[in-house]
């Protein structure tokens, strides 16, 4: 799959972070799937020329979470979503998250029609590609 992560150095957001949801954008666009194997930490750091221990704390979190699981001598892989638990830490923060771009819709003076439509076209995006 070559080098799809793309970390932005001067971001707000940390390296292992960015990471992450790169990661969990992929999968829920359908780019990886079921089984895929991530790329070795090593091998990912060293093409982001950042530290292991960055990548590994990445995976590790993603694991925690359910999106990924890692087979010792194997590698890392894309776990089934059915087997993945709803966290509700995770939950409040996709929340806070929304809360934040709905916020920002209307500082934009959208209306909530208008952000419910916007959020209806990108999730259709994410369907037509998986």
């Amino acid at each position: 799959m070559g080098i799809w992560i793309q970390i932005q150095p001067g971001s707000d957001k940390a390296v292992y972070t960015q990471i992450m949801d790169q990661i969990s954008e992929t999968i829920a666009r359908g780019q990886l799937k079921i089984g895929d194997k991530l790329p070795a930490v090593r091998k990912l750091a060293a093409e982001l020329v950042i530290n292991p221990n960055t990548v590994a704390r990445a995976y590790s979190l993603l694991e925690q979470s359910g999106v990924v699981v890692t087979k010792k001598g194997s590698g890392t892989f894309v776990s089934d979503p059915r087997l993945r638990h709803r966290d509700a830490a995770d939950l409040n923060l996709l929340s806070e998250r929304m809360d934040t771009i709905i916020a920002r819709a209307m500082t934009l003076g959208l209306n909530p029609s208008e952000v419910s439509s916007l959020f209806t076209e990108r999730m259709q995006q994410f369907d037509a590609k998986s």
